[in-house]
């Protein structure tokens, strides 16, 4: 299956994991038409993580979001795609990936990544302790890149205009979502 075009796809991204808690659903009901959504949840439970990603699937369906699944169990009919470094069987219909070094750059490249996650950007909650890119090395990961760059790692909208660089397609966060809903 060809990549994706560009322009079809999100510029604004929810990571979920479990930290959302219940107000995960709110807050797809809330994301502007045209977000994509990448449910991770890794720690849920699988029967519980298939209802709450059949839930958000079919939110997601009435408000033109899109889906992805991260990790290699399928969750359920609909997705967009898939998100991660796993190895798929068969050509998903989107497939992106997280990078935070050259190698991962590599990977994306050889596994044909619609999308790339460049993290993290800035200090964030989710990954206490790990230091952010400095610029220079974020440009060239960035010029690198063998799809768009969306931007992860304590990134907001404002962040996001700030660091507004040619190549770079979007950004996407956690905890930007779990207030008033940041608009790109």
């Amino acid at each position: 299956m060809p990549r994706r075009h560009p322009s079809l796809l999100p510029r604004i991204w929810l990571m979920t994991d479990e930290r959302l808690g219940d107000r995960l659903l709110d807050i797809v009901r809330r994301l502007p038409p045209g977000t994509g959504i990448v449910l991770r949840h890794y720690a849920t439970p699988t029967a519980e993580r298939r209802r709450l990603f059949n839930r958000v699937l079919q939110i997601a369906r009435s408000r033109h979001l899109l889906v992805l699944r991260a990790g290699r169990l399928r969750l359920a009919a609909g997705e967009a795609g898939v998100h991660g470094r796993h190895a798929e069987r068969g050509r998903p219909a989107i497939r992106t990936m997280p990078v935070h070094d050259p190698a991962e750059l590599r990977l994306a490249r050889r596994a044909r990544a619609d999308l790339v996650f460049l993290s993290p950007v800035f200090a964030t909650r989710s990954h206490p302790g790990a230091p952010p890119l400095d610029r220079s090395r974020l440009r060239r990961l960035v010029i690198g890149a063998p799809a768009p760059v969306v931007l992860l790692g304590g990134m907001n909208a404002r962040r996001a205009r700030g660091l507004n660089w040619r190549g770079i397609h979007g950004w996407a966060g956690i905890e930007a979502f779990s207030g008033s809903i940041a608009r790109g």
